[in-house]
């Protein structure tokens, strides 16, 4: 299995495709597998790393308090181990807020930044969409690629993933986001409110937001292509940059 050591914890990771690189930053108590589908559909135009989050999959999952800013720091160590110099982002729900986190703090390593399905603050009640509930049994009726077997998420990680999420409020930090970001939510997202989203938008000053049908999680099923072409469609202008080799070129 493909893992490397970042700080205290060995990271699993996947990486699909060729081309300029893109960092998938996956959501709250589940693993890369979750996301393959839509993942696979990115891979046909970007080089994608996809890796599980401290707590979750076959990452390690010690029982100690997490937070955004540290898994961040974790995304971060991996494409140093990796050496990936500068990447496009796309963060989903909680692993939106890592990438707003990792996106303020280290500007000068994301070129593009996609957030799906979340918002700079974490509060509100957790709910989750008929699309992230009909994924979540598929996975445990093991219908989505998986190479090998994941481990189920113990109680304590996702109470310290969970409390990571919906404790961090990552606003005053949102001036700091210099990279040109798409915010992709749904109308009917009752865990992350679209007014959340929406102020978001307000607080990245290099910003555009499109809604879509659904709730959370909306882009799992049905809408999984569009999303991905909208996402490819923000992302094309990598065609004429010169993409950094080495940590020392940024």
């Amino acid at each position: 299995m493909p893992t490397v050591r970042v700080g205290d914890i060995d990271v699993y990771y996947e990486i699909h495709g060729e081309g300029p690189p893109l960092v998938f930053i996956g959501g709250l108590g589940v693993d890369l597998t979750v996301f393959a589908p839509f993942t696979d559909l990115l891979a046909r135009t970007f080089r994608v790393l996809t890796f599980d989050n401290r707590g979750a999959g076959r990452t390690d999952k010690p029982d100690a308090p997490y937070s955004i800013p540290m898994m961040a720091d974790d995304t971060l160590g991996l494409m140093d181990a990796l050496g990936i110099a500068r990447a496009n982002v796309v963060g989903v729900s909680m692993g939106g807020r890592i990438a707003m986190e990792l996106a303020a703090e280290h500007p000068s390593r994301i070129d593009r930044l996609v957030l799906i399905s979340t918002a700079a603050t974490g509060t509100g009640r957790l709910r989750m969409s008929l699309p992230a509930r009909i994924l979540g049994l598929a996975k445990r009726l093991h219908l989505l690629r998986a190479e090998g077997e994941t481990q189920r998420q113990p109680h304590y990680a996702h109470h310290h993933q969970l409390t990571a999420s919906t404790t961090y409020d990552g606003t005053d930090r949102l001036p700091a986001i210099s990279a040109p970001t798409l915010i992709l939510h749904a109308r009917r997202d009752r865990s992350m409110k679209p007014a959340a989203a929406l102020a978001t938008r307000v607080g990245i000053r290099d910003s555009e937001i499109e809604f879509f049908r659904g709730g959370h999680m909306f882009f799992l099923l049905t809408q999984r292509d569009a999303v991905a072409a909208r996402v490819e469609d923000f992302l094309q202008d990598w065609r004429d940059r010169r993409w950094p080799s080495t940590l020392a070129e940024i």
